[in-house]
């Protein structure tokens, strides 16, 4: 099975703002890993009131200490696309220095809001799946993709949290719009995000029915799912593939196509 044509970049500077798009720009963390790519990416959003920042990034002093130089500690705002810790570990210090106003899904960040409400000149568009409280931000063109579409990898859906459900119908969600960028959670801006899009929901799709498949043949732990279908795969990436997999059979399940029982899933 073929995955999606996935962007590649060098490893990127570090301590500085890269400009990504008019007046944005991001400043990538120092915490690189199989899940994370080069490190996470935080969004530096120039405006008359001072900037707007999209998901802080983890607990790192060196990496709040970028985002302070980059703004001057101008910071009139902080987006947050979900409640992970890699994308929101530097908010309660960020928030300690610049006074900024939080937006995101979950009213325990401060203000809450829910699909189509606006932070500033950004509406929010509500991609749970990935996360549970997973929210893009788009405006004029431009959207916040966060983890809902990566452009190094396809996103991880661990349940109990995560819905592989909720996750491809925000995919068909974003594929009905007409965003000309995707700027992503991990890795760089997606240019082209309709054909980017469509090949991650297809090779979602795939997979499901490679799933459905084997255990119509016969039982599978998900373990097993894992090493019949993802060959060649990172030993890092085992169980992040596993949860996947179960998010997948879950929906199967749902949908009264599979079975479990003591680990072992059958179709139904």
């Amino acid at each position: 099975m073929s995955a999606p044509r996935f962007l590649t970049e060098p490893d990127p500077a570090r301590g500085v703002a890269l400009p990504v798009a008019p007046g944005i720009s991001r400043i990538v963390a120092r915490n690189p890993g199989p899940m994370t790519y080069h490190g996470t990416n935080t969004y530096l959003i120039a405006g008359t009131d001072g900037f707007a920042v999209l998901d802080p990034g983890p607990d790192d002093a060196a990496h709040l200490s970028d985002i302070l130089a980059a703004t001057g500690g101008r910071v009139s705002r902080v987006l947050l696309s979900h409640g992970h810790s890699d994308h929101i570990g530097a908010l309660p210090a960020l928030v300690a220095a610049t006074g900024a106003a939080v937006f995101a899904a979950s009213g325990r960040f401060g203000a809450a809001v829910a699909d189509g409400d606006t932070a500033g000149a950004w509406t929010a568009v509500a991609t749970p799946g990935h996360a549970p409280d997973h929210l893009c931000f788009a405006h004029d063109g431009t959207l916040f993709s966060a983890d809902h579409v990566m452009s190094f990898s396809s996103s991880v859906v661990i349940p109990p949290d995560g819905d592989m459900a909720a996750y491809i119908a925000g995919l068909r969600l974003l594929l009905a719009r007409d965003d000309k960028v995707l700027l992503p959670g991990h890795g760089p801006p997606i240019t082209e995000p309709r054909p980017f899009i469509a090949a991650l929901l297809e090779h979602r799709l795939r997979r499901e029915e490679s799933i459905a498949s084997l255990i119509r043949v016969a039982p599978h732990t998900a373990r097993a799912i894992v090493a019949a279908l993802y060959v060649p795969l990172d030993p890092r990436l085992v169980r992040a593939a596993e949860a996947s997999v179960t998010a997948h059979l879950w929906k199967l399940r749902a949908e009264g196509l599979a079975a479990e029982s003591d680990g072992v899933w059958r179709g139904a």
